[in-house]
């Protein structure tokens, strides 16, 4: 159960309260308010905390892929390892609570984690409703990302004509071009704002293009609805725009998994190519291509297939032993178990507690085997893998249950539920680029050692 805390309590009213006033506010008039505050506070904490230190560098950082190291600003979230992701301070269930839905509907919505994310505070129905109109208006792909993604092979993945794509629309880049022109440093956030809620728009449509190419040649793509919200269209042009509970899904999974902090793969990457100030395309198609990785972005549709092949094995009617015998039997054979464990979290991922909490609204979902199986199996995985000892975190993470759910809902090709992925982590990304950018924060050039170089320094 969601327990509030004062300050939470403080923090849901006065959300409730900005929802209810009928602001006409744009999401740039907000960051106007709010980004010179956030300069003051960066520029103080640099003035008189500038040598205070967080954490000291290990060999084990060195050579462990800096896991854990307190080595980068983002300003929209922050992953504790036991409470899980937090949005300006925010909970998944805080935001459940007070982020508006889509109309007629009755979870988060891309618009409103992407005005969170940004400025900080909570969108009215009104600001809601204008930025899902604005993305609509700016939705439609320019002709020639049609034809550069109707000219590719069927059997390209999905994830590599997504990140060509958004590539391509760096032609596009109003950032790019102002640079270009000599703008003051002042000026870039403004157009990194533009250059994201124009990439952010057209993605539905760039990755229902590559859908309908590769799964459906030839059938139709709706035109974009200008009265839907931008998963509402995502959804249409997919062709399940009839089906109120995938839309619906996919509205809590873009929404929640848009941002985890920014030292995951794609986050990191990034955040690291805008640092040289290529523009919010370039950055985006170079995070994408992180966010491919079967250690990062591909993990969903693994975990999918392991449940699958358990099954499958198993047959009906399974049960808790059956669960425990097949998950002993992959430790011993050297595999980890998909969808368990996670960089940072200690405890169950809260994402994966909000998909099962959808499901568990929806009796169609609740009696499909493999839901069914995927809720097992975490009543049996965390004794087990505390037993095996070799997992710091025994729990699931939101890949142990998002792919599933899609699977039932006929969203069946598991090589595109990474594109999905992708379309909800530009929320994050997109905001920390503008972010980089009103703060005029560097190019990231972190300082390498050869195992010559460290030994040498231990020694000393």
């Amino acid at each position: 159960m969601f327990k509030s805390s004062a300050s939470t309590t403080r923090y849901l009213s006065r959300g409730f309260a900005q929802r209810r006033l009928a602001s006409t506010k744009t999401v740039r008039d907000v960051l106007e308010e709010v980004i010179p505050k956030k300069q003051l506070q960066l520029k103080q904490l640099k003035t008189e905390h500038g040598q205070a230190v967080l954490g000291d560098v290990k060999v084990e950082h060195v050579v462990g892929g800096m896991r854990g190291l307190k080595a980068m600003l983002w300003e929209a979230s922050v992953l504790d390892p036991n409470e899980g992701i937090r949005f300006h301070g925010m909970t998944i269930q805080d935001c459940q609570k007070v982020l508006p839905a889509a109309p007629g509907g009755k979870e988060i919505i891309a618009e409103s984690m992407f005005w969170l994310l940004l400025t900080g505070k909570v969108p009215t129905e009104a600001e809601t409703r204008q930025l899902s109109r604005e993305l609509a208006e700016k939705g439609e792909l320019p002709e020639y990302i049609e034809k550069l993604i109707d000219s590719l092979p069927t059997t390209l993945h999905p994830m590599t004509q997504l990140g060509m794509g958004v590539a391509a629309l760096n032609h596009e880049s109003k950032f790019q071009a102002a640079y270009e022109q000599g703008i003051k440093k002042s000026e870039y956030w403004t157009y990194a704002l533009e250059d994201s809620i124009n990439l952010l728009a057209r993605l539905p449509a760039l990755a229902a293009r590559i859908y309908r190419n590769i799964y459906n040649p030839g059938k139709p793509i709706p035109k974009i609805n200008k009265d839907l919200d931008l998963v509402g269209n995502y959804a249409n042009m997919l062709g399940f725009g009839d089906n109120y509970d995938l839309t619906e899904y996919l509205r809590l999974y873009i929404a929640i998994h848009g941002d985890h902090e920014g030292g995951n793969a794609s986050a990191h990457t990034s955040h690291l190519v805008g640092s040289t100030l290529a523009d919010p395309y370039l950055s985006y198609a170079a995070g994408l291509y992180a966010l491919a990785g079967p250690l990062h972005g591909l993990a969903n549709q693994e975990v999918l297939r392991w449940q699958m092949s358990m099954q499958k094995e198993l047959g009906d009617n399974i049960s808790h032993d059956h669960i425990r015998e097949y998950l002993w039997r992959t430790l011993k054979s050297g595999q980890v178990v998909p969808g368990y464990g996670h960089g940072v979290l200690r405890n169950p991922d809260p994402r994966f507690m909000a998909l099962q909490e959808f499901c568990e609204t929806r009796p169609e979902l609740l009696a499909d085997p493999i839901v069914q199986l995927v809720k097992k199996t975490y009543e049996v995985a965390p004794a087990v893998l505390k037993e095996h000892g070799k997992t710091k975190n025994p729990y699931p993470n939101v890949d142990a249950a998002s792919g599933c759910v899609l699977y039932h809902y006929g969203l069946t090709q598991f090589k595109y539920y990474t594109v999905i992925f992708g379309v909800s982590r530009a929320l994050g990304c997109l905001t920390q680029y503008v972010w980089a950018k009103a703060l005029g924060l560097p190019i990231e050039r972190p300082k390498s050692l050869s195992m010559d170089a460290i030994e040498k320094l231990i020694k000393q």
